[in-house]
């Protein structure tokens, strides 16, 4: 039976897209295709040094809605949602692009981080996913599409990935409980995997450079993937044409994941 889908196939949608940091971030590949495809926008920036650099993409964008958003600040998380149930009174997209460890506990490897760090790692980069979740669902009354995204190193060793690599794990089975238990709802629940990406992120990472060499020879494509690959990956698993997938890790990293 043919699918009844409009074009722009994401046409009135309303998406929420939280980790942009600047031309270079994945959540702007993940913003710039959900708008392409016709999904209407509220993205966040973390603290007033990021605005100036985030407030320009988002015009570019017509975003509606920009607000601050530091998930470690009290009732910052909170507010954003507020803002969208007053503006739009509902939400079908969720990307979370985020991701933090200090760096000492992050370049110390994992048998050195301190229980303070990982802590911190877990909570902005995987509790706070579940925390947008539970505000998120009320405003998915017809169903919806949350992301999260994670890495490689989440299920095989990627050296210096260091205590990421057990955080980012946390996230996947995060996204596949939740998956499960918003199901039911009609809401599906995806990790993406993307392969390294030359973004600010990253650059905290040891031996970056070596790193995204080592991906672009070992990918069976045999070069590194773009924020719009990963953008309209994305932005795929928000359309109906993706409606019977839920709970997967989704790689888009040229196929290095299957390579030994």
């Amino acid at each position: 039976m043919p699918l009844d889908i409009p074009h722009p196939v994401l046409a009135g949608a309303k998406a929420l897209v939280v980790g942009i940091a600047n031309d270079s971030s994945i959540a702007w590949g993940c913003a710039k295709a959900l708008r392409e495809l016709g999904a209407d926008l509220a993205v966040t920036y973390l603290n007033e040094k990021a605005r100036p650099h985030v407030e320009p993409l988002a015009r570019q964008l017509d975003a509606p809605i920009v607000a601050a958003l530091d998930v470690s600040a009290p009732g910052e998380l909170e507010a954003v949602f507020e803002t969208i149930t007053r503006e739009w009174g509902r939400l079908d997209i969720l990307v979370h692009s985020i991701a933090w460890a200090p760096k000492d506990d992050l370049q110390g490897g994992l048998l050195n981080c301190s229980a303070e760090g990982f802590a911190k790692a877990v909570d902005v980069s995987c509790h706070s996913f579940i925390r947008m979740a539970r505000l998120a669902v009320p405003l998915m009354a017809d169903g919806g599409t949350m992301i999260a995204m994670s890495y490689l190193g989440a299920n095989r060793v990627v050296p210096n990935y260091n205590v990421m690599g057990p955080v980012k794990a946390a996230l996947e089975a995060s996204c596949r409980y939740l998956a499960h238990e918003l199901g039911p709802r009609g809401i599906r629940v995806h990790a993406m995997s993307p392969g390294p990406l030359k973004t600010r992120a990253a650059s905290g990472l040891k031996d970056f450079d070596l790193l995204l060499a080592e991906a672009a020879q070992r990918a069976p494509l045999g070069e590194l993937v773009d924020i719009m690959d990963v953008g309209f990956a994305c932005a795929y698993l928000c359309t109906p044409y993706a409606r019977r997938l839920s709970g997967e890790t989704l790689y888009v990293d040229g196929g290095v994941h299957i390579m030994a």
